[in-house]
């Protein structure tokens, strides 16, 4: 889900409806100064989250300390789970989005074996973007990102595979998804490539009720996503305990939201990348 692309009942008012930008006395469309304040209820304390990696930091990691199996409670991914979403912005069709936990794992260029992850994207019933994205989790449960294989489509034909990028391979560096004991306040790179990936989250906020399409959830994670590359770009992410990614907004200025329809399962299919596997 990362390249493509957010909470206490006080978030039921602020963040919940669509197009919101700000804080609850926030005007729609406007820009906010800085994000919307989040009221957070304790999590944890642990000092873990010192150790993870910033910017360009390397890291030294051993693949005898990861597994393809992700755990983690914040986003567990069984092989066959599907999460559908869809997303909203102003002046575009709506999109549907679907996320499914393959069979399949992939040996990258640093040793380790990830879960090869579909996330298909498509435009008024077009395929308009095919992703297979690579994740491990360490012995720790941090849910590491270790790249994705990307096809844009137009019209039914790949045009374009730009920002696909694999940890180990022509300097680009793994990052972490979800840490394995979310703090508020702690931050961490999410991707590195050098001018093509540089994604980073922070835990804003924890144990928050959320309440999209798919139903209301309680306890939920609240990340902000940002870019060194597109600085002006950021989004709150959502993450509910035993469910994953609930909701993903938009919060500098547009109007963007992806909110969870539905969870379910299917029987996972192998594939060997979005252009050498049968259409979604």
């Amino acid at each position: 889900m990362e390249p493509r692309h957010a909470w206490p009942l006080l978030l039921a008012a602020t963040l919940i409806c669509a197009g919101c930008t700000g804080g609850p006395n926030a005007p729609s469309g406007t820009n906010p100064a800085s994000p919307p304040a989040l009221e957070s209820q304790p999590g944890s304390t642990s000092s873990a989250g010192s150790e993870l990696p910033i910017g360009a930091d390397p890291v030294n990691l051993d693949p005898a300390s990861f597994s393809a199996d992700i755990t983690n409670p914040y986003w567990p991914m069984r092989p066959g789970t599907r999460w559908t979403y869809r997303t909203a912005e102003a002046g575009e069709p709506p999109q549907e989005v679907v996320i499914v936990v393959t069979t399949d794992t992939k040996k990258l260029a640093n040793g380790i074996t990830a879960r090869v992850v579909r996330d298909t994207a498509r435009s008024e019933g077009q395929i308009i973007e095919d992703t297979l994205d690579w994740y491990a989790q360490d012995s720790d449960g941090n849910i590491w990102y270790m790249g994705e294989d990307t096809v844009e489509f137009e019209d039914g034909k790949a045009v374009s595979r730009d920002g696909s990028w694999e940890a180990g391979a022509d300097g680009a560096l793994p990052g972490i998804m979800l840490p394995a004991q979310p703090q508020v306040g702690q931050k961490y790179r999410q991707e590195y490539k050098k001018g093509e990936a540089e994604d980073n989250g922070e835990v804003l906020a924890m144990n928050h009720l959320v309440e999209v399409e798919a139903g209301p959830y309680k306890n939920a994670l609240v990340t902000m996503d940002t870019s060194a590359i597109e600085p002006d770009v950021v989004e709150y992410k959502f993450y509910a305990p035993g469910v994953g990614p609930l909701l993903a907004m938009d919060i500098s200025g547009g109007a963007g939201r992806e909110e969870l329809i539905k969870v379910d399962k299917v029987a996972p299919k192998a594939g060997t990348g979005p252009l050498g596997r049968p259409n979604p």
